[in-house]
């Protein structure tokens, strides 16, 4: 690959890093749905997991080198941390896609070597070109990551980095791993790459970073001014503590800046080609369900997918709009895919208008799941009068949530009233059919459910978040809730919308609740915090 594609890469690690944030793991289904979701955005690299993490992770990013790109689409790439064993597990796990890469990384800063590592920086300097190697010897595409780069010796950065790139690493990607560098820092750390490592030219330079300071996005726009050329993101900016880079915000800031971003490209100004190859008409969707399946409600105010961030309230802003949009808005809402549906669906609606709606929407689904979707439709049709594309994606997003569970939710009756005292009556069925009914009271309707639930399940948790809003406007509109439960310092998220936001809240909870059983029982390692055996290369 040339050092500079002529546009900005957009490196996706929702499924990766994305699921690093607290209570946001992802079964395989709804990796798979995402991962899709992705292809479908037009993002050039998903980095779809942590292979050698657990059995799970390595099912799903199998499944989504299967399944999800093809010539056409999106590479499908796989983390490793500088070990043989990580890389092996990387290799066969994306072993199927026809664009593939193995992103492999080691710590640089004295403070990651000495106490985490445990290595002198001569120990890593002999690591990196044989892991490189190692790593090449699977797949053409090899990426390196310098972990904590932000925090790392400059001089030394520049050794490892031209280890790496002549071992074969045609992607050197320079993280802030913990958020701390700031935007001109940031523009000098990629300026001296550039001009220090004499075989950068072999090699594009990408950026990853984490928003602890809220810098992010103007740490990447500068990089971008410097020369770095991929940009590692998550939708939502969801991610560990504070997240990472939104990628939303990164595209609509080069697409709406494009003439002030063009020249550092080297065209006019005015050039009208796009510097990045997203479907920008594909995000609020995106959005939309990357926060149905995590449970990470987003902000209102966020920046361009938050509820609020098209409303005018204002009255002046009112009349401003409604005279000339531009007057306070720079982004046209529909560039983002948010539209008002005037086509709805009704309880009259047949199979085929259904099925050809969520077609138009992006979602291709089995027989199976259509039949699934589309008795679920029926079922919503019966209790609201009109159905809508957010009521179709809120009925899809939480379909993938229900494979292997644990607990099915089969009846909820609730009694409550200034009057009477709260009371819920669950039944729950097993993996085994076995159905159990429990009642119990509480300080309102959601409280005694929640009661209940536990009740029947037995398994011990501490609820931390409940909330809910409406899908769209109306009476009859339906509830979305998000729970989130805590176990021995782990967060487990459930999702669900319903017209009645009793039921919603009930079969949430259940969805977190098979989310915990799933997790417990599951042995998982995360890419930074576990020690690695020391780097080899075990037999191929």
């Amino acid at each position: 690959m040339a050092k500079d594609p002529g546009r900005v890469l957009i490196f996706d690690t929702t499924l990766r890093d994305g699921e690093q944030s607290p209570g946001a793991s992802l079964n395989l289904e709804e990796k798979l749905a995402i991962a899709q979701q992705l292809a479908r955005l037009g993002v050039d690299v998903i980095e779809a997991g942590f292979p050698f993490a657990s059995q799970g992770d390595f099912a799903a990013v199998q499944r989504i080198a299967e399944q999800v790109g093809g010539e056409e689409g999106p590479i499908i790439c796989g983390l490793a941390r500088a070990s043989g064993p990580d890389i092996k597990a990387c290799a066969k796990a994306i072993e199927a896609a026809p664009r593939k890469r193995i992103h492999t990384f080691i710590a640089t800063s004295d403070i990651h070597l000495e106490h985490k590592l445990k290595k002198s920086r001569k120990e890593v300097l002999e690591i990196v070109p044989e892991m490189v190697k190692y790593a090449r010897s699977f797949v053409d595409d090899v990426e390196f990551s310098c972990e904590d780069a932000a925090r790392s010796d400059p001089e030394f950065l520049y050794e490892v980095i031209e280890l790496a790139i002549s071992a074969g690493a045609g992607t050197i990607n320079i993280p802030d791993t913990v958020g701390y560098i700031t935007p001109s820092e940031f523009g000098e750390l990629i300026s001296g790459i550039d001009k220090n490592v004499s075989n950068i030219d072999e090699a594009i330079l990408s950026v990853h970073g984490h928003n602890d300071l809220g810098l992010a996005v103007a740490n990447f726009l500068e990089a971008v001014k410097k020369g770095a050329r991929q940009l590692e993101c998550t939708i939502n900016g969801i991610g560990e503590r504070a997240g990472n880079a939104a990628l939303e915000e990164l595209v609509m800031s080069l697409h709406v800046r494009r003439r002030y971003f063009n020249p550092f490209f080297k065209r006019e100004p005015d050039s009208p080609t796009p510097l990045t190859a997203i479907r920008t008409e594909e995000i609020t969707k995106t959005s939309r369900l990357v926060s149905n399946l995590t449970g990470m409600v987003v902000q209102p105010n966020k920046a361009i997918v938050g509820a609020n961030a098209f409303a005018h309230e204002s009255g002046i802003h009112q009349d401003g709009v409604l005279k000339n949009r531009l007057t306070y808005e720079i982004v046209d809402a529909q560039t983002v895919g948010l539209a008002d549906n005037r086509i709805s669906l009704g309880k009259l609606s047949g199979r085929s208008a259904v099925r050809a709606r969520l077609e138009e929407l992006g979602y291709d689904l089995s027989r199976e799941d259509l039949n699934e979707a589309f008795a679920r439709f029926k079922d919503l049709a019966d209790r609201k009068r009109e159905i809508t594309d957010r009521d179709l994606e809120a009925i899809v997003s939480e379909q993938v949530q229900q494979p292997e569970a644990r607990f099915q939710l089969k009846l909820v009756q609730v009694s409550c009233g200034t009057a009477l005292r709260p009371t819920a009556t669950i039944t729950l069925s097993d993996q085994d059919g076995k159905e159990e009914t429990r009642a119990s009271v509480g300080t309102g309707p959601v409280d005694a459910v929640c009661r209940a639930l536990d009740s029947l399940a037995d398994e011990p948790n501490e609820l931390v978040e409940f909330s809910v809003k409406s899908v769209t406007e109306g009476i009859d509109a339906m509830g979305e809730v998000t729970i989130r439960l805590r176990r021995n310092g782990h967060l487990y998220s459930g999702h669900s919308a319903d017209t009645d936001v009793v039921v919603a809240a009930a079969q949430a909870y259940v969805n977190a609740l098979n989310r915990l059983v799933a997790n417990e029982n599951a042995q998982s390692i995360h890419p930074q915090r576990d020690l690695v055996e020391p780097a080899k290369r075990p037999s191929i």
